[in-house]
């Protein structure tokens, strides 16, 4: 298995890549056709096979939504944590009946004959390389958000995915949602008039406390060493494990990645393939008794160059924007158009003879139809609706907020190159380091 340092080589016009892709990603379940070589993919009639890599609560939770469709399989459930083995294995036993082999090297899953597509539910410092080398596998993937720590391991995973033709989908699953396809439609119908300010919000009341820790042992049997990976190493702390890893900029970027992806990912959808011009944000650790890194408050302000999108989150507290805990909204000269899972409703300006608010209904859970939609991909060979190039957009749009707060300045964006403009400190902010021996091939050049 290759895990040497390679150019990129993207040679296109990335905006207009962009664009086109994620046009052809707005419709449900629209896509590009990739050619689709001897021996990749399988047949309509044929199991899908996946390995599970990370068996978290979010890998759990993935591959239980996987199994509603009765062609998945699961030969084998990968992590460095004997005991989420020994639970993903046990719910594979119940779902299939029979119990997967297990490893704690993603890299023995992708040598298997028996694996058509990885699932990858690690920590976010482990989406990259497992999906890129599941590439060079000859593996499609379902990885979830965001696609990584910074913006050029985002830009790696697609070079990988293009040159190996591989089905890839990024599991922010709203962009499989009906309604939230329905609210898109009606911000885009021009019903609500020039639209201008979008908001995206998250106010949280319900996640685990954090308390300061002192480091300690290693739990038995998990290899922590191996569970850092390319991320710096650090002692053992409990609060930098599993579930918490999330508050911590080795590992991940907080709110700012863990939901304002998800907002982000239906406020772009709506307002266009269009790149950020600049980014500020300002914000902190406002609950002292935390241990989080990344912020428990922060508001990043974004110019786009036909709008501002504003995204804010709050740990702590439930009671968000409009009484909502959490929740988007598109302000147009005509009317505010306000979006959540339960549903969106229209709320029209006064000076326009407002009427009482439009209610539409929600659709429900849409992770299984996100599911599934990866599913006939890999069949189809088409690309799924979060495609790569989709996901790094919206990916890219989140990071840029916690690199203008970690900058501790506005900066200015340039897409075509994916570069800080005129901030050497900021810039350094879009990729990372990889620590030894790990390398990301397809790493574009800083």
């Amino acid at each position: 298995m290759k895990t040497t340092m390679q150019d990129s080589g993207v040679g296109m016009n990335r905006r207009g890549f962009l664009t086109r892709s994620m046009l052809a990603a707005g419709a449900m379940y629209g896509g590009l056709v990739v050619s689709r070589g001897l021996g990749q993919g399988v047949a309509a009639s044929e199991k899908v096979r996946v390995g599970l890599v990370g068996c978290g609560g979010m890998g759990k939770g993935d591959l239980a939504t996987f199994f509603l469709n009765p062609e998945v399989e699961c030969p084998v459930v990968c992590d460095v944590d004997p005991k989420m083995i020994g639970e993903a294995s046990k719910m594979v036993e119940e779902k299939r009946g029979r119990r997967p082999e297990t490893a704690k090297d993603f890299r023995a899953v992708l040598d298997r004959k028996d694996v058509d597509c990885v699932l990858v539910a690690t920590p976010d410092h482990w989406h990259a390389l497992p999906t890129v080398l599941a590439c060079q596998a000859g593996k499609d993937v379902y990885v979830e958000k965001p696609l990584a720590t910074s913006i050029r391991e985002g830009r790696a995973m697609i070079t990988a995915a293009e040159k190996h033709q591989r089905v890839v989908q990024m599991g922010t699953q709203w962009r499989s949602g009906k309604h939230f396809a329905e609210a898109v439609a009606y911000v885009q119908s021009g019903k609500l008039g020039k639209v201008s300010l979008v908001r995206g919000w998250a106010y949280h009341d319900w996640l685990p406390a954090c308390p300061k820790k002192p480091d300690g042992d290693v739990p038995a049997g998990v290899d922590y060493d191996f569970w850092l990976g390319p991320a710096p190493k650090h002692a053992f702390n409990p609060n930098r494990f599993h579930f918490n890893f999330r508050w911590f900029w080795d590992y991940a970027g907080g709110l700012m990645t863990d939901w304002g992806v998800h907002l982000i990912n239906v406020m772009l959808w709506a307002m266009g393939p269009q790149p950020p011009k600049s980014v500020m944000s300002s914000g902190g650790n406002l609950n002292r008794d935390e241990a989080w890194e990344t912020p428990d408050a922060q508001m990043a302000v974004y110019e786009f160059p036909d709008y501002m999108l504003v995204w804010e989150h709050k740990n702590g507290v439930g009671i968000g924007l409009n009484s909502r805990p959490w929740g988007m909204s598109f302000t147009g000269t005509d009317a505010t158009l306000f979006l959540t899972d339960a549903g969106f409703e229209v709320l029209s300006e006064r000076r326009k003879g407002g009427e009482e608010p439009v209610k539409f209904p929600g659709s429900g859970d849409a992770r299984p139809a996100h599911v599934r939609n990866f599913l006939d991909c890999v069949k189809s060979r088409q690309q799924p609706v979060e495609n790569l190039v989709v996901g790094h957009h919206v990916s890219t749009v989140a990071h840029l907020g916690n690199v203008a707060f970690r900058a501790g300045r506005k900066i200015y964006w340039d897409h075509e190159r994916e570069r800080i403009i005129g901030d050497k400190d900021a810039d350094r902010l879009v990729g990372v380091q990889y620590r030894k021996p790990w390398k990301l091939p397809y790493y574009p050049a800083s």
